[in-house]
């Protein structure tokens, strides 16, 4: 008899409709997987196999729009979730109300699918992070504190009735190939011998399942994403540290005899366990891979063959995404495979991604309250970041000659500088972008650029000179980054954080960028919140054209772990 091995996670919730929502399982063997909802809404799913593992994305119809209904999750005639001895509430999906034909706005009427012209809009939740390193705790000790994720959950069960976030985002390394866990290492050991490449990183698509089924598997953290909906997008350790840096690194990495099995693997098990969940039913349907992965008995091959043609031509793939949540729109933006690395030809995204990115962020100004961008890392670093990354990538594309091209990519890899600025026309056209999307009288309250990787927290907001071409835009512009959710950042670190905000770091920033032979940015910025440090979760909430912002930090106390409230502060701009 089959069984539950993974899951359920609650992942796309119908914004438009109200009434269609997707589970994703990880079953013990081949199965039909069916989903029944409190209210009569259900949904089954055959599974589909990939390596000796067995998936289903189930999609669950007839919901009733403004409800909350609790469902289980049935493998034939037995119920597998909730587990029969849990003492955890109830896994429930809650649909937003849907406008009706009186309310004004673009898609989905009112923000968060309000009832338009009968009441005010609903707030929408969505709660953001990154960087989890999952790993369990051998003796009771954490080193890294406690986990913000698993204290959220926390709260959450002991109070049911507590606003819980409408969505979480999870902006990168949901787990880290690199940086194993005592007991992950113990499972690669029993496979194969540690002391070969890449020893205890993760080698192939049967090692990353050990990852996911560690960072999922905690049950406070399994109960949570089994009732908040996810969007997710990977960063660089969800494959290794500074993935895609710069052509040179890729052409080294590649040259090992252990990467094209990693590389595969880790976008073989990114698409099944994360990115599948990133898509509307309709989506799915029209998805050719997912067709073929489904129609036969086993799938790995033609995922192996996908996984294999994205990486040597990231264009036959696109990651990123769209989401709206009734007039607020989603975009979560793939910063790490679809980057163009060639010197002189460098950029963030290619072609086809950018002219994305621009045409969903530009195509109605008027249907959106606010526009949100999911980007790994960070627009706006601290000022002396950006301008030390400017400055190298003009070293390493040849300002000053090879042998300072050479020093120039040996400080990009030991400094880990690939961010926006390290990739500075990208910088400059994300930059117009987001001061378009933010201008003229039809334009979103807020723009706002949502980030991690960096392990620590910040609010920072852009300043346009009078000359900017098209002028300031009169929507509020953001960067709002949040991390790490469960990790940690060394004293020498935080203190360069924090030093790269001050006035010396800006005058050090400025001579850098004279010996680099480069321009300055084409903005100017100015942190307005943090730096803070510590395990945490931000949390927008937004109703109509209002938006506030919150940052809790998971703290230890002698009898248990809570969320603290460390900022909370309206976004909304002033008339």
């Amino acid at each position: 008899m089959a069984g539950l091995r993974l899951g359920p996670l609650l992942r796309y919730v119908d914004h438009e409709s109200g009434s269609t929502a997707t589970v994703w399982v990880e079953a013990s063997r081949p199965c039909t997987v069916e989903v029944r909802c409190a209210d009569g809404a259900s949904g089954a799913s055959p599974t589909f196999a990939v390596a000796g593992h067995h998936y289903a994305l189930v999609v669950v119809e007839g919901l009733t729009p403004g409800t909350t209904t609790a469902y289980e999750v049935r493998i034939g005639s037995k119920r597998v979730w909730p587990p029969e001895d849990s003492r955890l509430p109830p896994s429930t999906i809650t649909t937003p109300a849907v406008a009706g034909p009186s309310a004004g706005g673009g898609p989905g009427g009112a923000a968060g699918g309000g009832p338009g012209e009968d009441g005010p809009a609903p707030a929408l939740r969505i709660a953001f992070g990154s960087c989890r390193w999952a790993a369990a705790p051998a003796d009771g000790h954490d080193p890294a504190g406690p986990d913000a994720l698993v204290t959220l959950a926390a709260r959450l069960t002991a109070d049911p009735a507590a606003e819980r976030p409408d969505v979480l985002l999870l902006l990168g390394d949901q787990v880290y190939a690199d940086e194993t866990s005592g007991a992950t290492r113990r499972r690669l050991a029993a496979r194969r011998d540690l002391r070969e490449p890449p020893g205890a990183e993760v080698a192939d698509y049967e090692e990353y399942t050990c990852l996911y089924d560690e960072s999922w598997r905690d049950p406070e953290v399994r109960w949570l994403l089994s009732t908040v909906p996810s969007c997710m997008i990977f960063d660089d350790h969800d494959v290794i540290d500074d993935w895609n840096t710069s052509a040179a690194w890729q052409e080294q990495i590649r040259a090992t005899p252990w990467w094209h099995e990693r590389i595969v693997s880790g976008l073989m098990s990114y698409w099944v366990y994360q990115h599948l969940g990133n898509l509307s039913p309709a989506e799915l349907a029209a998805d050719p891979l997912y067709a073929t992965v489904r129609a036969v008995p086993d799938g790995t091959e033609a995922l192996r063959r996908s996984a294999a043609g994205a990486d040597a031509d990231p264009a036959r793939t696109r990651w990123s995404y769209q989401r709206i949540f009734g007039r607020v729109q989603l975009l979560m933006v793939d910063t790490r495979a679809a980057r163009v690395l060639p010197e002189g030809r460098r950029a963030m995204l290619d072609d086809g991604e950018a002219a994305w990115l621009r045409e969903k962020v530009l195509a109605d100004p008027s249907a959106y309250d606010h526009i949100l961008i999911g980007s790994s890392l960070p627009w706006l670093l601290p000022p002396l970041a950006h301008d030390a990354e400017t400055w190298n990538a003009a070293l390493c594309g040849g300002s000053r000659g090879g042998r300072w091209a050479r020093f120039g990519e040996k400080v990009r890899r030991a400094a880990d500088l690939e961010h926006w600025a390290a990739f500075p026309d990208s910088f400059a056209r994300f930059t117009e972008l987001l001061r378009r999307a933010g201008s003229g009288p039809e334009a979103p309250a807020t723009v706002c650029v949502l980030s991690g990787d960096v392990h620590h927290a910040y609010i920072a907001e852009p300043r346009w000179p009078d000359t900017a071409p098209g002028g300031a835009p009169e929507s509020r512009v953001l960067q709002l980054t949040c991390s790490p959710l469960h990790n940690s950042v060394p004293r020498s670190i935080r203190w360069a954080f924090r030093f790269g905000w001050s006035g010396v770091g800006r005058s050090i920033g400025r001579l850098l960028i004279r010996h680099g032979r480069t321009e300055p940015p084409p903005v100017s910025w100015s942190r307005t919140g943090g730096p803070w440090f510590g395990n945490q979760l931000m949390t927008l909430t937004l109703r109509g054209r209002n938006s506030a912002l919150a940052l809790v930090q998971a703290k230890s106390t002698f009898r248990n772990n809570l969320l603290v409230k460390v900022l909370e502060r309206s976004l909304t701009k002033e008339p």
